[in-house]
């Protein structure tokens, strides 16, 4: 049975109905052709984009743009390779005519079957020509778990992934993306003005507890510049003096926020600074004294 196939195999390619696209097997022979090209050349533009990158050491492309062209590009090769091999085979010649006369129709088709999905490819296209972060910016967005801040790790076809600081993922549809306010807490100036508050009770010195806060800040060393320390709130039982440092980042605002609230708590047990503690107050009024007090006024 085995040397019949042989035989059959050698007689096609001496006929060469092997090479003939008109023919089952050099049909299947042919698809293996372009499927192994497309692939190849998608292997070859993303070894490229790989290669230009590590080469860029002084940051002259935008990564995230190319790799997101990269990517598009990869599936217009897929997309081009099919329709060509429908073109070449005369069995499907009718097909690759069909998709190259019929394309507005087969985009209409499309649209309206995968809206979603168009609309991220569209607002990834989008946020690659306004640019409104790139590649290692630290983003604020609004998550179904509410404020998430994150660094953007990539922009794929369909989606922008946020690395956060306890290594969670949260990935954002572009078209989401695109169409929401987002805080990018980067920016071409990335320092930022942490805002410290700090209760105190009103029986203490506040130029004292001022004294102190701006100490701690002018001692820091993540500290660049205290801004100030102004009492911005009178509560029910104490004050609030907030503390206004320049740092380098939103990343190292954190830091200096958590060590500022440590010391200051520290100095002002130590320095007899007051923290507010909520009291309430009850009175207790007796009616029977309060009708005997009235008849004593009238009686006098």
């Amino acid at each position: 049975m085995s040397a019949e196939l042989v035989m059959i195999f050698f007689n096609q390619i001496k006929s060469d109905a092997l090479l003939s696209p008109s023919t089952l097997p050099g049909a299947l022979l042919y698809a293996v052709f372009f499927t192994f090209g497309a692939w190849l050349l998608g292997h070859l533009l993303r070894a490229a984009v790989v290669r230009v990158l590590a080469r860029d050491k002084h940051d002259h492309f935008d990564r995230m743009a190319v790799k997101f062209l990269a990517k598009l590009l990869r599936y217009c090769v897929y997309c081009f390779a099919f329709v060509a091999y429908a073109h070449f085979i005369p069995a499907l010649s009718g097909v690759g005519t069909a998709s190259l006369t019929s394309i507005s129709v087969i985009t209409i088709i499309v649209g309206l079957a995968a809206q979603n999905t168009l609309g991220n490819l569209v607002a990834g296209i989008s946020l690659l020509l306004y640019r409104p972060f790139k590649l290692g910016d630290r983003l604020q967005v609004m998550a179904p778990t509410g404020v998430e801040t994150g660094v953007v790790e990539s922009l794929t076809l369909g989606y922008t992934l946020l690395r956060t600081d306890d290594n969670r993922r949260v990935v954002v549809p572009n078209s989401l993306m695109a169409s929401q306010t987002a805080i990018n807490l980067t920016g071409d100036d990335p320092r930022i003005l942490c805002s410290v508050p700090f209760s105190i009770s009103y029986g203490s010195d506040i130029d004292k507890a001022r004294s102190i806060l701006l100490a701690l800040a002018g001692q820091h060393p993540k500290a660049q510049k205290a801004n100030g320390c102004p009492v911005t709130q009178l509560g029910n039982s104490g004050m609030v003096l907030t503390l206004d440092v320049w740092c380098a980042d939103a990343l190292t605002a954190i830091t200096l926020r958590c060590d500022l609230l440590e010391q200051a708590t520290k100095r002002f047990a130590a320095e007899g600074i007051g923290i507010p503690i909520p009291q309430t107050i009850i009175v207790l009024k007796d009616a029977r004294l309060a009708v005997g007090a009235q008849e004593t006024v009238r009686s006098a």
